[in-house]
């Protein structure tokens, strides 16, 4: 049986492992680790700069494939957050703000974002997620992407 402490435990570890798999993804330039945080209940509003040059609001789906795109043309070699994460989570949103740098791959020019990613605390509509076997990749499951901003430096 689950204790009412290991629930509070996971809940509070949850926004670090959303973060953590934020910046694997991005250093990794794998959008698969993206998509898995990607709200599916709502849109996700993205807007991104020159040279990306791109603002719409999209489904998870349509989320992935955009950042493979990207991923594909452009190489990250920074990224890392520039806001620290509270100690306790009591509120159901946040906002991760970190640094981007990242190169054209057919050019090789660099770029240097700010990023801004919104974050919300989905409602598990069955509660079973905590209660679950699944593995550690599904444990952000409760944080997930609404929104990715971003403004050059």
């Amino acid at each position: 049986m689950i204790s009412i402490v290991s629930i509070l435990i996971f809940l509070s570890s949850a926004l670090p492992l959303t973060t953590e798999a934020i910046e694997m993804s991005f250093l990794q330039n794998n959008p698969r680790m993206l998509y898995e945080i990607f709200s599916s209940q709502s849109s996700i509003t993205i807007s991104l700069p020159e040279p990306i040059s791109f603002s719409d609001q999209l489904s998870h789906q349509q989320a992935y494939f955009l950042f493979r795109k990207i991923f594909s043309s452009y190489l990250t070699f920074e990224f890392y957050s520039e806001s620290e994460l509270p100690s306790t989570v009591e509120e159901t949103y946040y906002i991760f703000k970190a640094r981007w740098s990242f190169k054209n791959k057919k050019n090789n020019n660099q770029y240097v974002f700010h990023i801004f990613i919104y974050l919300i605390k989905e409602p598990d509509p069955l509660g079973l997620k905590l209660l679950s076997n699944r593995n550690h990749d599904h444990l952000h499951d409760d944080w997930k992407i609404i929104e990715i901003k971003a403004e050059k430096i």
